[in-house]
């Protein structure tokens, strides 16, 4: 069973990069453009938060030390793409992204290492680092949720990369196999709460991506000889304007 747990958590480390490289495509964009559009920062806010939880937790918890080191690639990654939204995001959004960040992953972060050492040890202090982590790990699994609120609302996927979506369904999955090898409820509540979320986004995904491509089909008329016209739309008034007009 401990052979099978740590190939199970190698397994989960290299979903994890992956998960935490697939928005690089979306900050190519960011830089490109020197505008972070209509993308949401909270997820990266939320996963650098809840990777520096659980890289604490991996380093006091004996035995986890594919979580610690797995997290702290994460840290060194998000607090990239954070730094890319507070460089490139709107004025307007700027300082209130930068006031997320510093309560989340500064005050937050801060105080709840400083209490769990001053006030707990032991297994007291692991299992209060877990559980804010579960927490965490919750939230940066439900971040997401806001860019599925634009899409909805949009009727576009265009600001929810797929990658992203797709490696958080299988990170959450194989995190929480991990957990139920090893018996560590505190990484098997969030991630298979993490799982379920990914499985929700990758519909929500799969539904506007058909809406989209239906779209783009219905705007354009193909010919037998397989040429494009765009479609010709003629609003009432430019009609009766030109039948008055006589043109």
């Amino acid at each position: 069973m401990e052979v099978l747990s740590f190939y199970v958590g190698i397994i989960g480390n290299i979903i994890s990069v992956l998960m935490f490289l697939s928005p690089v495509g979306t900050f190519r964009r960011i830089i490109k453009r020197r505008s972070t559009e209509e993308f949401e920062s909270l997820p990266y806010i939320c996963t650098l938060l809840n990777s520096s939880l659980w890289t604490y937790y991996g380093i006091i918890k004996p035995g986890e030390l594919l979580v610690a080191t797995i997290n702290g690639f994460g840290i060194l990654v998000e607090t990239v793409y954070v730094t890319l939204f507070l460089i490139y995001a709107p004025k307007r959004l700027r300082a209130k992204i930068a006031m997320v960040v510093g309560m989340l992953d500064v005050g937050l972060l801060a105080a709840a290492i400083l209490v769990t050492r001053l006030a707990l040890k032991g297994e007291a202090r692991i299992d209060a680092i877990g559980i804010l982590g579960a927490v965490l790990n919750i939230m940066m699994y439900s971040s997401p949720l806001a860019a599925m609120r634009t899409v909805v609302r949009s009727k576009s996927v265009e600001y929810m990369p797929f990658f992203l979506s797709f490696f958080l369904f299988f990170n959450g999955g194989t995190w929480a196999f991990y957990a139920l090898l090893v018996h560590d409820y505190l990484l098997l509540v969030p991630n298979g709460c993490g799982f379920v979320l990914g499985a929700a986004q990758l519909v929500v995904y799969a539904i506007y991506r058909k809406a989209n491509q239906r779209k783009n089909v219905s705007d354009t008329l193909v010919d037998e000889e397989g040429c494009q016209h765009e479609r010709l739309i003629i609003s009432s008034s430019s009609l009766s304007h030109e039948i008055i007009n006589g043109d």
